[in-house]
């Protein structure tokens, strides 16, 4: 039996991937798709946010998510079991969609498919790398060993170890095809930089497109028959070599945790409260739902740096409940300490209670 193409989508935080798979997702031209979604933190956003896109390729048995950390790390326990029940469905797959955490390092969960369960039946079609353009035009995960040694000579006390420009060279090594999303948030001189260093970090050819609101057509994104579960030992990760001269593997870098609050009042106003949460508090990735008084749709809220999109997705459910729910991500020392101060602050966007309104 022909063996079912699987497309690992990565990409660092607040690239765009979700919206980039909704967009594939609203135009599959009837194939039937399955998601593997591996959310980092305690809320399921992106699964929630795919569910109800609205269309038959969004069916909720066609969403699975992996909720207990970085894929990874779990490998054995989520991974390989979820593959198994996918590939024992009556109804045959026509392709299998994976989003990694804007925290995942792509290369172990593409080794998996190397498993003797999983390779007899699925071959990686390609990784797809989501890159954000405009952040990258604004060097904050650009790898330049010369700009590097400059801020070492002008500030002794910089982090000269930074995980996050790691990540995002593993990323772009995995990748077989380079997204430069956000592409409308620069100029044409810009994007070909950006494309340019991108490709010298990958350190081969690679095709590299640009989008925007990660909008492609499906036939880009798919059906590119790359088999990359064959190549991926010659892409090795900065973890991998890290991990074979014997150390452990963790996220300890990283935090995240989950901020509640109730209706807001105004949505202008909430976006800039949490702009100025981000800043005090060096918040690298917030996102979830809010509900703003007086409107029947949940409201989604995407955050990277002090860039912050929201929109209306779908009604609220009936005896779902009508509440605000982010997930905060930032660096363990930034943010850390600061966790007790975050949550009061998103705490306290919340409108006042109908009852004190009222008053």
């Amino acid at each position: 039996m022909q063996k079912i193409p699987a497309t690992v989508i990565t990409g660092f935080l607040g690239a765009g991937k979700t919206t980039l798979i909704r967009n594939l997702l609203q135009n599959a031209d009837g194939r039937r798709i399955a998601l593997v979604i591996n959310e980092f933190g305690d809320l399921g956003v992106d699964g929630d946010i795919l569910k109800g896109c609205g269309v038959e390729t969004c069916r909720e048995e066609d969403v699975v998510e992996l909720t207990n950390g970085c894929i990874c790390c779990t490998v054995a326990d989520d991974f390989i079991p979820t593959m198994e029940k996918l590939l024992e469905r009556s109804d045959r797959l026509d392709h299998i969609v994976i989003e990694t955490s804007g925290l995942a390092l792509p290369q172990p969960l593409v080794a998996a498919f190397n498993w003797p369960e999983v390779k007899a039946r699925v071959t990686v079609d390609g990784v797809v790398t989501v890159i954000d353009a405009a952040a990258v035009a604004a060097g904050r995960f650009a790898d330049d060993e010369e700009k590097v040694q400059a801020a070492r000579e002008a500030d002794l006390s910089l982090d000269h170890d930074n995980p996050l420009e790691e990540l995002f060279e593993d990323q772009i090594r995995a990748a077989d095809l380079l997204v430069l999303n956000k592409a409308d948030l620069v100029d044409a001189d810009t994007l070909a930089r950006v494309k340019s260093q991108v490709e010298a970090e990958a350190g081969r050819k690679l095709t590299v497109v640009s989008a925007e609101n990660g909008k492609l057509p499906a036939d880009v994104l798919l059906g590119l028959k790359a088999g990359t579960e064959d190549l991926i030992a010659t892409r090795r990760s900065h973890h991998e070599i890290h991990h074979a001269d014997g150390h452990s593997h963790d996220h300890e870098d990283f935090e995240s945790f989950v901020a509640e609050t109730g209706e807001i009042e105004n949505v202008e106003a909430f976006v800039e409260g949490l702009r100025a949460v981000i800043a005090d508090h060096g918040v690298l990735r917030l996102k979830g739902f809010a509900c703003v008084r007086g409107k029947p749709m949940r409201l989604i809220v995407q955050a990277v740096g002090g860039r912050i999109e929201t929109y209306f997705d779908r009604p609220w459910g009936p005896g779902e409940a009508r509440e605000t729910r982010l997930v905060v991500i930032g660096l363990h020392d930034a943010i850390d300490d600061g966790e007790a101060a975050i949550r009061a602050a998103i705490a306290g966007l919340g409108a006042p209670a109908a009852s004190q309104a009222a008053e």
